[in-house]
């Protein structure tokens, strides 16, 4: 890659970074501040409460999907990620503030709703708009290399997040977290949010955007991504199984490992850290590899694994005890999701034309993340509740089981022209060669 194709990556991962830092801090955090916004009783119910909320920020992503995949079609990429980190600041500005229970009454958590809200109309079109920039921004035998990068700062915004948790219960008492302490990562995260806007002023568009003249008046429209309705049902199917899977052993985790394996929260706060650090060096690897060999061998390896291997990876998460066999399942679960990550974001781009890539990368994925992926953590704690915990093992199973299904019929995009992409190249069900 050259120097300038570097320079793109880099600044659409770092702002994707504390897109995703800001997403996610409020997951890590939740079990710290969810007593500050509901009245005391249950914490499982306190964290249902905060649960929900997070969910619900899931519920605005195909409104900022299709919002913000609009603004990238007809606008261009640097126009939607300029928005999107925009968004994002404010949310994490609202968060540092909300008053607590005590001061509001639910006052506060209506101010925690709001920023939610921002937060996944924000996400909703950064995803796309990431995903997009970063598969056109590279060399065509390194997309999948390239679009990697994707999942590498998102992880790398959940990192800081989990370092700068770890750095805070090291150096504040459990009350003061649970006081004021937990305000801090969102101030460091509109900060940041800062600092990326003026990256991205100044970013440089892609060249197989610049170079696009189709579409006319309908680019980035409802109409047009209609026109390319099977691409978008293969977009959503082949996210259920993923988004599950990686939102279980991503935001959930510290969670799970905490209220359900019994683990201390520092404890389980450093397995998901050093977990993550693994994780985001395999994601290039993985990418690498599918330029190699192709996407649908690393899809179908993430789903046979996700299939059969959840349920005894949960299961034995419950009863690990101490902080290497919680970091070696982790590690092993995270592996298995690696062939899905490091290349969901160029299998999706490579499906649709130029002009209405954008939103049909966003809107259906948001879809099927507010279904899925946004939901995965309040199932979780619905069946916890109910007695019934490893009936979530399963659910997470089954829905990689239905990708599995897509995975093996779906074609081969790694050597599609992203300039070329039309509705019969993509959307035949047949198996690559």
């Amino acid at each position: 890659m050259g120097r300038e194709q570097w320079k793109k990556i880099w600044i659409g991962s770092a702002g994707n970074m504390v897109e995703w830092y800001d997403w996610f801090v409020y997951a890590s955090f939740a079990t710290y501040f969810a007593g500050a916004f509901f009245p005391h009783g249950n914490p499982t119910a306190q964290m249902m409460n905060t649960a929900g909320i997070f969910a619900v920020g899931f519920f605005m992503r195909p409104v900022g999907g299709w919002l913000l995949g609009r603004v990238g079609d007809r606008q261009g990429r640097k126009a939607a990620l300029t928005l999107t980190v925009t968004l994002m600041s404010a949310s994490a500005v609202l968060i540092a503030v909300a008053p607590t229970y005590g001061v509001a009454g639910y006052g506060g958590a209506l101010v925690l709703l709001l920023a939610r809200l921002l937060q996944g109309l924000s996400v909703g079109g950064e995803y796309a708009a990431s995903a997009t920039y970063l598969t056109e921004a590279s060399d065509p035998r390194r997309r999948g290399f390239a679009s990697s990068f994707q999942y590498v700062s998102m992880t790398a915004g959940q990192i800081v997040g989990l370092g700068l948790q770890i750095l805070l219960q090291r150096t504040l008492s459990d009350d003061a977290l649970h006081s004021w302490g937990w305000r801090i990562p969102f101030v460091v995260g509109a900060l940041g949010a800062a600092v990326i806007f003026y990256l991205r002023r100044s970013m440089l568009e892609t060249e197989v955007y610049e170079a696009d003249d189709s579409g006319g008046a309908e680019r980035g429209t409802l109409r047009a991504l209609w026109r390319h309705r099977r691409e978008a049902l293969l977009v959503m199917a082949l996210t259920m199984g993923g988004t599950v899977a990686y939102y279980t052993y991503t935001t959930y985790l510290t969670k799970y490992l905490s209220n359900s394996a019994g683990l201390p929260k520092r404890t389980a706060t450093l397995v998901s850290f050093t977990a993550l650090i693994v994780f985001a060096c395999l994601q290039p690897l993985a990418g690498r590899l599918s330029d190699r060999i192709g996407r649908r061998p690393l899809l179908i390896t993430f789903a046979v694994g996700s299939t059969l291997l959840t349920v005894p990876i949960l299961t034995l998460l419950q009863h690990a005890g101490s902080f290497w066999p919680a970091l070696g399942l982790s590690l092993l679960a995270l592996v298995v999701v690696t062939g899905y990550t490091s290349i969901n974001a160029c299998v999706k781009a490579e499906l649709f034309p130029t002009g209405v890539r954008a939103l049909g990368v966003a809107l259906p994925y948001a879809l099927a993340n507010a279904l899925f992926g946004g939901t995965a953590e309040y199932v979780a704690l619905w069946f916890k509740n109910a007695g019934i915990e490893s009936g979530f093992f399963w659910y997470v199973a089954g829905c990689a089981a239905v990708s599995l299904v897509v995975y093996v019929s779906m074609r081969e995009t790694r050597d599609l022209d992203l300039t070329r992409v039309k509705d019969a190249e993509v959307s035949t069900p047949a198996p690559a060669s």
